[in-house]
């Protein structure tokens, strides 16, 4: 499917990939990571919800185990670029992937 075929809300480079998955979250200078959930993921970003907020521009490191040992775990570098609080106490956050390690 080409980009012009796609819908507007999905004119992207990368498509996104729904998803439910538990998300370790290690912040520079903490020394426990937040556990979050990842509900989406493409090749340059995600979408995580935690229990507490994380400032725009924030640099973490995210990894999401496989639960196949077939695949590799996700371990990444990432920007916060969005957190919005939301209704039910949780904050959403959009990250951008820096680089896998």
């Amino acid at each position: 499917m080409s980009t012009a075929d796609r819908e507007y809300s999905e004119k992207r480079d990368f498509i996104r990939m729904t998803m439910n998955a538990q998300a370790q979250v290690y912040l520079d200078g903490e020394p426990q990571p937040l556990i979050g959930q990842c509900s989406d993921l493409s090749a340059t970003g995600m979408s995580l919800s935690l229990d507490r907020p994380v400032p725009e521009n924030t640099e973490l490191r995210v990894v999401i185990q496989s639960p196949n040992e077939q695949f590799q775990s996700l371990d990444a570098r990432a920007i916060v670029i969005r957190s919005v609080a939301g209704d039910d106490g949780r904050y959403f956050l959009g990250l951008q992937i820096k680089n896998l390690t």
